[in-house]
Parts: C-alpha cells; structure tokens; sequence
C-alpha cells in the first residue's frame, strides 16, 4: 500500500507545491510530540496504578451521581483579517490539558498557518479564475454577435460578391493618440497599488501572486498598445468601442501587419485621419474571426484546466488535513479530528462551491459553441486521456538493444579487421560512408540523452508538458523516445553492417556505395509520411518547430522553438556532414568515384560557412523577436552571447581551411570571448545558479535534486565539455586513429554537454513558474472593450 505522503506528492500541483498544505512538516512536528509521549511513558505507567485509576473515577462523578463531560482539547477560534482580500483567520486554543506542550503549541501554530495559507491561496485563484471566466463570457457573447451578423450579411450577398470572402464594416474611433498616455497612467496606479498592497501581506507567496498580476498585466498593456497599432484598431459595434487583437505568431499575420502599416503611413496617409464625423472604416473578415474564436476556444480550456487544478487541490489539502489529524489522535490519544474537522469544513477552501459552478457552465458553453452539442467531442478538448504504457513497448526496448548491441560489436571487429579506421592519405570509406554513419550516431544519442531528460524530469516532478506546450495525448513518453532510439540505431547499424559485408566479399565501392544513401532517403521520407504511423504527430511538430526556426523571427518564439534552436547549436558538425551527404549524392559523385568534388567546390566552402553560421543565427533572431514582442533587454544580451558564437564559429572554419598563425590567434581571442559568455550564460540564466545569498553556496534556494554534489559536479562538468575548443589549437587526436573518429568523438562530447544542460534549464523553468504559481497557459483574448473617454 502506497504512504499517503507518496501519494499526496504525486498527485499535487507541482507549480502550486508551495501553496499545498505542508504534510511533510506536520509529520516532523507530530514525531516531536510522539517522542516526549515516549519519553512520559514511565510516568504515565506509574499514574495508571489503582489508587490513581479510583480517584480519578470518583471525581468524575457528581454530588448527585452524574458523569462530568469531558472537556474539549482545542478550541479554535475565528478572527478577521484586517484586509478583506485575507478571509478570515483561525487560531487554535490548547486547553489545560495541552498547554504545558510546546511541541503540542507548536503543531498548531503550524495547522493553523497551513488552514489560513490554504483558504488565502484558494481564494485568490478563485477570484482570478473567476474574473478570467467572466471576461471569456464577454468574449464569446461579441465573437457570436459578429459570426451571427456575417452569416446574415453573406447570405443577403449577391452572387458575384459571395464569391469572395464575406466581411463586416465597422466604425472606427480615432483616439489612438491618447493610447500611450493611458497605458504609463495605468501603469503608475498599478504600482502604487502594489505598494499599499505589499505592506499589508503576511503570507510569502501573496507577493508573488499579486506581482505577477501586476506584472502580467502591465505587460499586456504595453504589448496591446504594440498590437493596436499592428494588428487591431478601435471600431464602434452596438454602442461599444471594440477593438480586436490577433497575435503575430504566423509570418502571414507579420507581412499583413507591415503591409498594413505601409499601406496607413507612407500609401495612404489620409486613411489615418478622422472623417468629418470623426471615424472610418474597418473591416472584419471570416479569417479573422476564425482566429479570435480559436483564441477563445483556447482560453476557455486553460480555464477548465485551471479549475480542475482548484478542484484537485481542495481535495488533496482536505485529506491532507484529515491524514494529520488521524496521526495526532493516535499518538496523543485524545480526540480532536472531530473539533478540528468541524472547522476546515467550514473554512473557505472547502465550503466555497463557485469553482464547481463556473466549471459546470465552462462545460455548458465549450459543448454548445465548439463541439457542435457533442460532449465526447467536448472531453477530448477538456479532459484528454492520457495512453497507458504498454509493456510491449518495453519489450521491444529490450529487443532492439540487444540487436544493436551485437550488430556493433560484429561492425567493429570487422571495421578493425579491415583497418578502415586507421590514418591513411586516402580513405574512400571515411571520406563517403563514414559521414553517414557519424550523422546518425550525433543524432541518435541526442535523442537517446533527450529521453534520458524526460525520465529524469518526470521523476523530479518537473512539468515540461506544460513548459513545452505539449498535448498530453500526443507527447512522447520516455519509453517511446527510447523505441525510437534503438529501433533507429538498429536499422542504421544493420544497414552499415551489411554495407561493410559486403565490401568484405569483393564487391567494389561503385557497386555499394548507394546504400548510405538510400538509407537517408528513407529517414527522410518517413520523416515526412502522411500516413497515420510512426508517431505522426511528433513528427509534424517537429517539423513545424524546424521550419519556425528557420523562418525566424518571422515566427513568435516559444519555448519548444528555442529550446530546439538551442539543440541545434549543439549539432554543428552534424549539420555539416549532411550538407556534404547531401552534395555527395545530389550531384551523383557516387556514380563517378570522385568525393573530393564538393570539398574543392567554391559554392560548397561558402555553404560550409553558413551551415556553422545558421543555428547561432537563428537563435540570435529569436532572441530579436522575443525582444520585439516582450521589450526586455536580456534578450538583448542574450543576442549577443550567439553572435560570439558565430564569429568563433567562423574563426575554426577559416582556421580549418587556411592554417595560419594569423587565424589561430583569433581563433583562441574568439573562442575564450564566447566560452567566457556562454558560461556565464549558462550558470546564471539559464540554470539560474551562482546566487550569491543563497541558503545553497553558489547554488540557488529551490533545489530540485537533494544531493547538492550533482549541482557542483555538473558545473565542473560543463566547463570542461565547453573547453573542447582547444582541440583545434591543440590538434589532439588518437594514436593511429584517423582525425575524423577524433572529431566525431568531440562532437558527442558537444552533445553530451547538452543533454546535461537541458536538464537543468528546464529544472529554472520549472521553479520559475513554481515561484509565480503559474500552472495554466494565459492565452491573450482577441475582444477588448475601449472607455469612452479614450
């Protein structure tokens, strides 16, 4: 049977954890008491002797021969809080019985501290849930307004004009200019009101709830008045001063925007100003009220969600209470469940049923307006069911490991036997097939380490599902990464064996030397297979975050995007062994034997430089466009950690080619400049670490793994991993072993640093959103209503 502690830590909120009630330290104050109990047994023992035991009947009997009551051990009182937004508070009384026990005072203090954290941290996501459940009324009511009055106005269309996309004029108000104005007005009040709030709080995770609001909220207000000049303007719709926002997530919505800005400032000018009745025209289309009711769809399942975690915490706090309290009847032997029962019954956590309501209404309206009154179709949206692992899975893990293993050890002997690894002016194999097989081996144990991160963030509880976005219906599991890794490495292998076989039996180079090629080709065409196999879905997304990267910053930038930008700096040599894979078999050098064909091409060398260039690239315009959208100057700085890892990428590419003194001085100069960044980087930004007053040295407060070791070690360990540079200006390399086996073993050292780094990345992630209590997407409304007065 599993122990309730295990059980309330596995089902619980992990971005709420701090706001549950502390289990774990009433059970360290309950043991408190149970050893003064133990330590009173020879006492009690002598007060339960006879004479003891018939006094204390007598005196429980009257004058008149009734049985005395027994007096109550707590008495828990109700206080108000000075500030309404607190709720009542409670405080326990000990009785006579108990008022000689510290411990006994002090696991009261803590229970009443944890009701009144609970009924506080409840109430106020309530009340946000609550206002966000409102506004999504509001939003719905003017999206089937507009979709109502476009039908309508489709079908009085004629026939050449209902061709053509149906739209919806509107009257637009001309008081953008007072738009900044009110934005830095709201901003001050917002602040100040941070500031009255702030001396009131008592509770440690109040400041951060409420900051993040305000921060939230500010943020959204500068991004809006960003938007309303990009995407939305004010129109007038019933007596109301709408305007509607669409995100720039889509180049197509980023083209439109800019056209539409041209178009307004430089084209036509006159368009800007107001009629002689002070407005003009706007047009509302089926697109984007496509796009405002996806939004909306959106947010309407993030607030289900964010309800259905109230929900889970009310229960799980409410059995935490109970659990507790069994435990000190048990050791203490008197009777307070009962008393105390009474009262977190009571409290507002658990009597409160608005959360139950909203989220039965949420349900109500998400099936009538976006599933068509089909409430299977609703669930799948609201409650998606997560597959069970399959032991087959399992198994064919096991199976196809054992495959590769003695695939690799037959590959070796035989590459051994034929020496075909040893330093030789030239080496056909090495120069055509080995970069194949170096492509897929940087590949696959990325992949491998990358599973190796999901089954270690699962077993630290650390939620990248919602970090990464992922639908929980369609994200790989730890064991389907693994299927994947070694059904992959099997067939590469066995493919590779049995080119090698062959070589071995007499057939030339010319004969076989299409097979590394075709193996690519089908990796390639599976990747993009239409079919319903093979873990479609994750091959598209993958396809659709690869095709944001290279369209940055065309794209808003999440966190996938980055975070597998980021892994594909760690790939550089792999993208450059298939840019010449590529070359090899394009221009159909295998046909004619002559390899060194795309190494002497001009436009192969020039290509050679970009493809070191493009993952910094890439990641430093994400980092332009995160600073675009969010306004924060880290990213800035951040830019500028990739573009020193482009100009060193570009010293070692130059240095390869032209070996000259010259070129290894910038090389170092260069490389020294972007280690010392990218360190820096690493340990305070994105691992968040090196925080001087930390209760941790040179760690951080929230610790996710228990053995600080780990941390050190780990750090040790990435400053050596980011040293590899030195190989170039050292030109270390294997005894006998040609120089490319030296390079593809640096590479995966390049590799290894990564899977290490994501770990911890994710881990500052986690505990940021911990430390905000953000455990639901906001996703911003399309529909906002303007005063009048702006």
């Amino acid at each position: 049977m599993v122990k309730f502690s295990k059980q309330f830590e596995g089902q619980l909120v992990p971005e709420w954890k701090e706001a549950f009630v502390d289990y774990w330290q009433l059970k360290k104050d309950l043991k408190k008491i149970h050893l003064l109990n133990s330590d009173n047994i020879p006492n009690k023992q002598q007060s339960n002797s006879l004479p003891n035991k018939l006094l204390s009947s007598l005196r429980n009997f009257s004058l008149f021969g009734h049985q005395h009551r027994n007096h109550e051990a707590i008495q828990v009182h109700k206080k108000l809080s000075s500030s309404a937004s607190k709720g009542d508070m409670y405080e326990t009384e000990l009785l006579d019985q108990f008022a000689d026990t510290d411990a006994t005072k002090e696991f009261f203090a803590c229970l009443d501290f944890q009701l009144n954290k609970a009924n506080q941290f409840y109430k106020t996501k309530e009340k946000e849930f609550m206002d966000r459940g409102e506004s999504l009324k509001k939003q719905l009511g003017i999206l089937i307004e507009l979709k109502t009055a476009l039908q309508q106005r489709g079908k009085g269309a004629t026939s050449q004009e209902s061709s053509e996309d149906a739209s919806i004029s509107y009257t637009i108000s001309c008081d953008e200019e007072s738009v900044k104005d009110r934005i830095e007005e709201e901003e001050e009040q917002l602040q100040d009101n941070r500031a009255d709030d702030t001396e009131q709080n008592d509770l440690p995770f109040t400041d951060s709830l409420r900051s993040d609001d305000l921060s939230k909220s500010m943020r959204m207000k500068r991004e809006d008045g960003k938007m309303r000049t990009l995407s939305g303007r004010v129109f007038n719709y019933q007596g109301k001063n709408l305007k509607i926002n669409i995100p720039l997530t889509t180049p197509s919505r980023t083209f439109s925007a800019i056209s539409y800005l041209i178009w307004e400032d430089l084209v036509n000018p006159s368009a800007k100003k107001c009629g002689p009745e002070g407005s003009s025209k706007l047009h509302i289309n089926r697109t984007k009220l496509h796009h405002a009711e996806k939004m909306i769809k959106g947010a309407f399942v993030e607030l289900y969600m964010g309800l259905g975690y109230l929900q889970t915490y009310r229960k799980l706090n409410m059995l935490a209470f109970i659990k507790i309290l069994k435990k000190f009847d048990k050791v203490t032997g008197k009777e307070v469940l009962p008393i105390y029962l009474k009262v977190v019954e009571s409290s507002y956590f658990d009597s409160s049923d608005m959360v139950m309501k909203l989220e039965d209404e949420v349900e109500e309206l998400f099936i009538k307006h976006f599933a068509e009154e089909d409430r299977r179709k609703a669930m799948k949206y609201l409650k998606p069911q997560q597959h069970k692992d399959s032991h087959s899975v399992t198994f064919f893990i096991g199976l196809f490991t054992g495959c590769f293993l003695a695939l690799f050890v037959g590959y070796v002997i035989m590459a051994h036997t034929m020496d075909v690894y040893r330093r030789q002016p030239q080496s056909v194999y090495m120069e055509t097939v080995y970069p194949v097989f170096s492509m897929f081996s940087l590949l696959f144990l990325h992949f491998f380490l990358y599973g190796c991160n999901v089954f270690a963030w699962r077993k630290t509880r650390i939620n990248y599902s919602f970090i990464f976005e992922l639908s929980p219906t369609k994200e790989l599991k730890y064991r389907d990464v693994f299927l994947i890794c070694t059904t992959s490495l099997t067939v590469v292998m066995g493919v590779m064996f049995a080119h090698l076989s062959l070589l071995t039996k007499g057939y030339s180079y010319g004969q076989v030397q299409a097979i590394p090629g075709l193996l690519v080709l089908i990796f390639l065409l599976l990747l993009v297979c239409p079919f319903n196999i093979f873990y479609r879905s994750s091959r598209y997304r993958f396809l659709r975050v690869i095709r944001n990267i290279i369209l940055s910053p065309l794209y808003k930038v999440v966190m996938l995007d980055f975070f597998m930008a980021d892994q594909l700096c760690s790939q550089v040599p792999m993208l450059r062994n298939l840019e010449y894979v590529a070359c090899y078999y394009i221009t159909a050098s295998y046909k004619t034997g002559d390899y060194g064909y795309c190494m002497k091409a001009r436009h192969y060398r020039d290509l050679a430089y970009a493809v070191s260039f493009l993952p910094y690239y890439w990641r430093a315009m994400q980092c332009a466009r995160r600073w675009f959208d969010e306004g924060q100057t880290s990213h800035l700085v951040n830019l500028g950690k990739y573009v020193s890892a482009m100009l060193a990428a570009g010293a070692k590419v130059a240095f390869e080619k032209e070996k000259s003194v010259g070129w290894l001085c910038l090389v170092v100069v260069m490389s020294s400049a972007a280690t010392v960044y990218q360190l820096y980087w690493d340990f305070v930004k994105d691992w968040g670490l090196l925080q001087m007053n930390s209760k941790n040295p040179w760690l951080r407060n929230e610790l996710m793994l228990r053995r600080k070791i780990i941390y050190y070690f780990s750090m040790g360990l990435n400053l050596i991993l980011r040293l590899a540079w030195l190989q170039t200006v050292l030109h270390s390399s294997f005894e006998h072993v040609d120089y490319r086996v030296t390079t593809l073993f640096l590479a995966a050292l390049e590799v290894t640093r990564r899977g290490l780094w994501n770990f911890f990345r994710l881990e500052n992630e986690h505990l940021n959103n911990a430390g905000k209590f953000r455990a639901v997407k906001t996703i911003p409304l399309p529909f906002h209503e303007v005063d009048e007065q702006d």
